[in-house]
């Protein structure tokens, strides 16, 4: 799976980078996807960065047959 951050959308809270330091680091404002693609091993905790995301700014696509945009909720 891959992700990727939109960084016009991005407010740079850094829940993700908190979240799955892994994967996503901070570039000055924005964050970024350092794991390209995402280590199996992170996936759960990069899913969890996308719900915790407040503006929906982190997408996921290369997940099977499925690519996911936003919050769950």
């Amino acid at each position: 799976m891959v992700a990727a951050v939109d960084p016009s959308s991005c407010i740079g809270c850094g829940r993700c980078s908190q979240i799955c330091p892994e994967v996503f680091e901070m570039d000055g404002e924005v964050a970024i996807v350092k794991a390209d693609p995402v280590p199996e091993e992170y996936e759960d905790q990069c899913w969890e960065a996308v719900e915790e995301c407040p503006v929906t700014a982190i997408s996921i696509s290369g997940y099977g047959e499925y690519a996911f945009s936003g919050s769950f909720f």
